[in-house]
């Protein structure tokens, strides 16, 4: 995954997440989004219904690499495949929230 940051103004957020739906082409792979707002994280999530939702964070923290599980770097998308383990090599979606509700640590 290479890291993509585009800076787009928006009205508000509801024009944004239709903005990220509409260049994520419906591939369903990876969605970022930085807030702090959980309702909506959770919106732009259900909405997108990506492999992998990082939410502030680096599109990398999805990966396991300074966010949560495991590192992994076999993820095709909802063709069947996507985030792997050696032991089921079954398809799991993985969401991340870098930061707010983080119990463990600081």
């Amino acid at each position: 995954m290479m890291p993509f940051v585009p800076f787009v103004r928006v009205r508000d957020v509801e024009e944004g997440i239709q903005l990220a739906k509409k260049y994520e082409h419906g591939f369903r792979h990876t969605a970022i989004m930085h807030s702090t707002n959980v309702k909506n994280m959770t919106r732009m999530g259900r909405v997108l219904d990506t492999t992998l939702f990082v939410k502030n964070g680096p599109c990398m923290g999805g990966l396991g690499l300074g966010g949560e599980g495991y590192p992994s770097f076999s993820i095709a998308g909802p063709t069947g495949e996507g985030v792997t383990t050696p032991l089921t090599f079954t398809r799991e979606r993985r969401t991340t929230l870098i930061g707010d509700l983080c119990m463990l640590g600081k």
